[in-house]
């Protein structure tokens, strides 16, 4: 539940931008499409309401969202000379390959309010179940008391209705003392229920005019739709835009159902059916059951409702087209919005992964993940075949962590920050937790203990905009650089995925980004773990910390072996002892496995 509660959050402002959107576009086109298209175009809304609870796969369309989630997640102040709580360890069997080292990035704050609000959400919730808990009995209440309807001449005119619907499921008939206003309930099991009043002061007219309205309501599913409205109202609780909205659909609602009635009756009982709603509101107010539909509303709605009527006009063919054309362009517009409230792909978003299917082999590692989740990605170049384990995770794009120090190289070497044989940085004299980073540096040397302070120097004078200008040149990641030169690939704005991983290592061995092969070659040699006669093998790994737990681990690189070159890139995610390191010895035993690489 990491975040969930500030993301939802943060989802609210965005579903309630798209209530305005509904409602300004309900007014402009107004005059463009039925009442049934109106009511329809809530609909739309009740499916964005289940977006932010559902994983979305996204391309391209969350940069503003990731620039949120920058202000959410990044700490650019922490940068503090003094680390606590090393997260390194050395790769067991291969002391001096290469060491990992990170920086706690993730605030403790903002982890401490999005508990208190998911806590008030959830209390929340917990209020709004219990009043729909005693709405619900004294509903049960209701049925239990009430009878079938025994009146012949309104059994006779409710079939006689079922059959000018064309209505062919026996839906029940009760009578009952505790309504004032027939009302129709359940979207499995539907039942209708009708005040003894009504019944004992029997006008065949006003009946055909409730009956037909509750069947329309029946017709059109309006009990499930007002199912789904109630759990809106549950989990939305809090936010007065979505009971807004949620109060303009039921009065649209009604106002469909009435729009549909008058469809069957002739021009001269127009007047009558309205009269029908006055006579009715002038006795009831609302119905006291949430979980129900039916012909009454309160006062405001019935106004609305005897003006459609006033006004109704049948809808003619050339305007159905026209509100059906807008109703398909406003409903296509507004589901692309979908994506950006997905809180599960909100978190790090996801990587279109266009390769030939007929190219990928979905292996099963589980056993050597017992206890994390995450990827492990390889692509062979001699077979041009992909084997990944957990597609899931492999195209889910999260913080690169150290990984991202090869690319920084690479541009600090392009931009002449750094050249070939003067890569040495003079330690500026702070006191680091890790004694290693307490010297001069090298890219060499920086790149095996992964000297953070060493890489954002070089970004540093590299500066935010040619940093930018660099990552969209080579494609990396989602290309989001937002922050400073010290912090933005740091669990903030730069994410991955592990399968770009693999192809930007691709692109950086071949040099597709057009890059001088003496740079290249001088990063290769920094990344360079083992060289023998069997072959070499390269790599970076990376830890993510949060609240001083190590929650995610890389191990990225390739190995080249006489006639092949393998690539791969591994992620495992837990709430501790997650490191670099540990990515490493499991990516080792999965090589070793495919019998790729024993050593």
């Amino acid at each position: 539940m990491a975040g969930f509660a500030i993301h939802f959050f943060i989802c609210n402002i965005f579903i309630s931008i798209i209530i305005g959107i509904i409602l300004y576009a309900r007014k402009i086109f107004i005059k463009n499409y039925s009442a049934r298209l109106q009511y329809n175009l809530w609909f739309i809304l009740l499916v964005l309401f289940a977006a932010p609870f559902i994983k979305l796969k996204t391309t391209g369309l969350l940069s503003i969202w990731e620039r949120i989630s920058y202000i959410k997640n990044a700490n650019p102040g922490n940068t503090n000379n003094t680390i606590q709580n090393p997260a390194s360890t050395i790769l067991s069997g291969h002391t001096g390959w290469i060491n990992d080292f990170n920086l706690s990035t993730r605030s403790n704050i903002l982890s401490a309010v999005n508990l208190i609000l998911l806590i008030i959400w959830i209390l929340g919730i917990v209020v709004m179940l219990l009043l729909f808990a005693r709405a619900s009995i004294n509903l049960y209440h209701l049925k239990q008391s009430a009878l079938p309807m025994q009146n012949h001449e309104a059994c006779n005119l409710y079939k006689l209705c079922l059959n000018e619907m064309g209505i062919k499921r026996k839906i029940p008939v009760f009578s009952t003392a505790f309504l004032k206003s027939p009302v129709l309930s359940g979207f499995i099991k539907p039942q209708i229920y009708f005040p003894i009043h009504l019944i004992s002061e029997y006008n065949a007219k006003d009946m055909r005019f409730m009956i037909l309205h509750e069947l329309q309501h029946y017709k059109h599913k309006d009990s499930l739709i007002n199912f789904l409205m109630n759990i809106a109202c549950i989990i939305y609780w809090f936010n007065p835009f979505v009971w807004l909205a949620l109060n303009k659909m039921r009065t649209d609602r009604e106002i469909a159902c009435d729009t549909s009635v008058l469809q069957m009756l002739d021009k001269a009982d127009y007047i009558n059916y309205g009269n029908t709603l006055i006579n009715l509101a002038e006795k009831i107010s609302f119905t006291p059951f949430p979980f129900t539909t039916g012909i009454s509303g309160n006062m405001e709605q019935i106004k609305k409702r005897i003006t459609n009527i006033a006004n109704y006009q049948p809808v003619s063919l050339g305007r159905k087209i026209q509100g059906i054309i807008i109703y398909i362009i406003i409903t296509a517009l507004l589901l692309s919005a979908a994506p950006v409230l997905s809180i599960k792909a909100s978190g790090g978003n996801y990587y279109d992964f266009r390769e030939n299917s007929q190219n990928i082999s979905h292996i099963d590692l589980s056993s050597h993940f017992n206890g994390y989740s995450g990827s492990f990605v390889l692509y062979d170049t001699s077979s041009g075949i992909w084997k990944i384990y957990n597609m899931d995770k492999a195209l889910e794009r999260i913080s690169p962590a150290s990984t991202y120090k090869i690319y920084s190289a690479l541009h600090a070497l392009e931009e002449g920050i750094i050249k070939p044989g003067q890569t040495q940085i003079p330690w500026n004299g702070s006191t680091y937790y890790y004694k290693s980073w307490n010297k001069n540096q090298t890219l060499k040397t920086a790149m095996q203990n992964s000297v953070t302070w060493y890489f954002q120097e070089l970004d540093k004078k590299a500066g935010l905009a040619s940093i930018k200008k660099f990552i969209q040149k080579t494609g990396y990641g989602n290309q989001c650089v937002t922050g400073d030169t010290s912090s933005y690939w740091l669990d903030s704005s730069l994410k991955i995925s592990p399968v770009e991983q693999v192809e930007m290592l691709r692109k950086l061995y071949n040099n597709e980004f057009n890059f001088s092969k003496e740079n290249i070659g001088i990063v290769k040699d920094a990344i360079c773990l083992y060289s023998g006669a069997d072959g070499s093998v390269y790599g970076k790994t990376g830890t993510e910390e949060s609240n001083h737990q190590n929650i995610s681990g890389w191990f990225t690189g390739f190995i080249e072996k006489p006639g092949n070159t393998y690539f791969f890139a591994t992620n495992i995610q837990s709430k501790k002892n997650t490191t670099g390191p540990v990515a490493t010895e499991l990516t080792f035993s999965i090589l070793s496995d495919l019998k790729i690489w024993t050593k």
